[in-house]
């Protein structure tokens, strides 16, 4: 059974200062778990995590992700600001977009990040907007279907993302032609799989293809970036990844494929947003409308706005009625929110403890894709986000969006005169 890392009490507590809803995260363990990864990796030299932006836009988490050793990883010009606000320089950006604006390769180029080219094309679109840099990276697309153990994992071929191998060779010939002197290989073929074996098994994959491009153009690999894919449990029932053997089994490919061919000095890096900050964020809401007609609801005052998953991919998370965690689960409850929209529930058929008007509800695992899926429909306003800091006390890291924020880009003087 999940576990809040918050008490009704301690909620009740937050919400004098901050009321409901809020997306809260848990600092300690963030940083433990950012601390295990390192040490699963601890093995390679060049190793480095660039926390996805996307999955946490967040000032303040990404400065703890600073402190424990973490990049980030960048998909457009806004979180490329937001990075370069929080320090991160250089190297320490991994910019991964695709149709991508020149204003983005511009400001990519100019903070000197790591750039990912996805598509062949981008190479002319570079070279002619600023030059390619010495270090650049491309990303790969295997096609077909991605299996492991006769189990289909995704299905790479239907991606927009990424090159053929065709292609990969011809873009290392062409980049050196052009004054690149280092390279890197990123691919994701999988989203949240909860499998040791996924990680190792793309990992080889990227070995085998960057002996295979070092042989036939003489490109310096310096870089293989295995991107996301590395899930949470999202459901109670659901085995978690171990971090340790994946590392290991990561491990184990690099000496068998990499080594071998002489290139031994290869750093690896990852992107893990989901599983660096998911478990570690809760969004917390009360129960605020009881409705009873064909099915038994209880309306909450979060909705779909808060918390897309649910609602456009039917996804599950769990939920715990605080103060209620031992309670039997004998009530079958859909669990809504009050957009104008039947996708708007967090939970269909769920069995919960009777819930009671003013009862506090933790629905788990939003640390990652929760507040930064968020969106106005219905001229609903963003939540707050809070930070459970390893002392108790908590931190304000956005405050919640207010009427003048949503019509803050209007000029209604404009409109009526």
């Amino acid at each position: 059974m999940k576990k809040p890392f918050v008490t009704k009490q301690k909620i009740e507590e937050i919400v004098k200062t901050y009321p409901t809803p809020f997306h809260i995260y848990d600092e300690k363990g963030i940083r433990e778990n950012a601390r295990r990864l390192n040490k699963a990796f601890s093995w390679n030299k060049g190793y480095k995590e660039y926390f996805a932006v996307k999955a946490t836009p967040t000032p303040g988490i990404l400065k703890i992700l600073k402190e424990e050793g973490c990049g980030v990883d960048c998909s457009s010009l806004t979180e490329l600001m937001m990075s370069e606000a929080c320090g991160f320089t250089g190297s320490d950006i991994m910019f991964s977009s695709n149709v991508t604006p020149d204003e983005d390769f511009l400001l990519a180029r100019k903070l000197n990040a790591n750039i990912n080219l996805d598509d062949f094309t981008h190479i002319d679109v570079l070279d002619k907007l600023c030059g390619i840099p010495k270090t650049i990276c491309c990303r790969y697309n295997p096609g077909g279907k991605f299996a492991i153990a006769n189990q289909i994992m995704d299905n790479p071929g239907d991606a927009k993302y990424g090159m053929t191998k065709e292609q990969m060779i011809e873009a290392y010939k062409i980049l050196m032609q052009k004054g690149a002197e280092e390279f890197g290989i990123h691919s994701f073929l999988a989203s949240n799989t909860i499998s040791n074996e996924y990680y190792p098994e793309l990992a080889r994959i990227l070995f085998e293809l960057a002996v295979e491009l070092n042989e036939k153009t003489g490109a310096k690999i310096k870089f293989i970036n295995l991107s996301g894919g590395i899930g949470v449990p999202y459901r109670p029932n659901e085995p978690e990844n171990d971090i340790e053997v994946i590392g290991e089994g990561v491990r184990k490919a690099y000496e068998e494929v990499l080594v071998p061919a002489g290139m031994g000095d290869v750093a690896i890096y990852t992107e893990l947003g989901r599983f660096m900050l998911a478990p570690y964020g809760h969004l917390i809401a009360k129960a605020v409308r009881e409705k009873n007609i064909y099915k038994n609801y209880i309306g909450l005052d979060a909705c779909a706005a808060n918390l897309m998953r649910p609602a456009i991919y039917g996804a599950y998370h769990h939920i715990t009625v605080l103060g209620k965690e031992n309670e039997p689960c004998e009530y079958k409850y859909d669990i809504t929110g009050g957009l104008c929209e039947n996708n708007d529930k967090f939970a269909v058929d769920r069995m919960l403890p009777k819930i009671d008007l003013g009862d506090y509800i933790c629905i788990h695992d939003t640390g990652a894709h929760g507040f930064s899926m968020g969106y106005n429909y219905n001229g609903k306003l963003r939540s707050a986000e809070i930070l459970l800091k390893e002392d108790g006390s908590t931190e304000l890291l956005r405050r919640a969006e207010t009427p003048d924020d949503y019509f803050a880009t209007f000029d209604f003087t404009h409109i009526f005169d």
